[in-house]
């Protein structure tokens, strides 16, 4: 599918609970982080809820169920049940079921949730490379899975046996900072049999349409943190995104973010699901929001005026990324970023 590439953050003169009817919501970075709500998500997924769009959670993460997960944003304050909550466990194991007979024994390396999700599709899962498994199966088990678990998994690969991965997330967040994710965990068998898993989750398309299958979205919006798993699965999806900035994306690799990790709209957090979008317009040889204006100047993103400092980074998100084209852009936005205090 040909896309034009973004350039500029778009306006919206709707809010964006209005303007779409399905928020399709990543968890970590965005709802929660370590376990607690962040900070105005509780009563802006409410406010969305009771205005009529519906709320969907999708994640990457392929450890809980999503019973559980479910309980947990109940928790939080956010009501939920477990046909709410779409997870990489669930688009693998529709994955792996158009692969290999009902029935079959799979080879599992991760936590309940993909269990679950396997039985849900008529799978069995099995733990050793020895249980006759015809796939093997790879999501994030915790920080407390086994190192033996990787040798099951590359003992059975290396047979040659068809391999799945949940999903390739480098690291994932909690409550004491960045730790590694499932994506770290599927690199050690890579190095261990030298095969290449298939891949379900965000960005690619098989977790996509899991999420359109399982919600029957008609007008969807990605609302996510990062830019290399929500974002490019929104592009990759062929549908729109909010990009909040609670999560691992900052200023700088907004700004140099390649044509398929921009978003349609930047906000600092769940609130600007409520609002309309300011627009950016051309001001000359450069781009106004609010009461910013940026342009690429000679080795730098330059930035005058003054306001509401999200303005500002999406008037200079139209400077870099009109300089970029289809690149990524090279000019430096430090200087901006920080008057910004970005």
């Amino acid at each position: 599918m040909s896309r034009s590439v973004r350039t500029r953050p778009e306006g919206s003169g709707q809010a964006l609970s209005e303007a779409y009817d399905t928020a399709l919501l990543d968890l970590d970075g965005v709802v929660y982080a370590g376990g607690s709500a962040i900070v105005h998500a509780v009563e802006s997924l409410a406010a969305a809820r009771e205005g009529g769009m519906r709320l969907a959670y999708v994640t990457n993460n392929a450890l809980r169920t999503p019973g559980t997960v479910a309980a947990h944003l109940t928790e939080l304050g956010i009501p939920a049940e477990a046909g709410d909550v779409i997870t990489s466990a669930q688009a693998v194991a529709r994955l792996v079921g158009e692969q290999v007979p009902q029935g079959a024994r799979v080879l599992v390396i991760g936590g309940e949730g993909l269990r679950v999700a396997l039985r849900e599709r008529g799978l069995v899962p099995v733990e050793s490379a020895d249980d006759d498994p015809v796939a093997v199966v790879q999501g994030y088990g915790g920080p407390e899975l086994p190192w033996g678990r990787f040798a099951e998994a590359s003992y059975a690969v290396a047979r040659g046996l068809p391999w799945f991965a949940s999903n390739t997330d480098l690291t994932i967040p909690s409550g004491r900072g960045i730790a590694p994710g499932n994506g770290a965990a599927v690199e050690v068998v890579r190095i261990a049999t030298g095969a290449e898993p298939q891949v379900a989750g965000k960005p690619l398309p098989p977790m996509h349409r899991e999420t359109i299958l399982r919600t029957g979205a008609e007008r969807p919006l990605v609302v996510g943190d990062r830019l290399d798993t929500d974002i490019e699965g929104a592009f990759n999806g062929g549908v729109d995104s909010l990009l909040v900035l609670t999560g691992v994306t900052d200023g700088a690799r907004l700004l140099a973010a390649p044509p398929q990790h921009r978003p349609t709209y930047v906000d600092a957090d769940l609130r600007g699901m409520l609002t309309g979008q300011p627009e950016v317009t051309r001001a000359g040889a450069g781009f106004r929001c609010g009461g910013w204006t940026a342009a690429a100047g000679a080795g730098e993103l330059e930035l005058e005026g003054t306001g509401d400092a999200l303005d500002g980074l999406r008037a200079l998100c139209a400077a870099a990324w009109t300089a970029a084209g289809d690149d990524v852009c090279e000019l430096g936005g430090g200087k901006a970023l920080a008057r910004l205090g970005l």
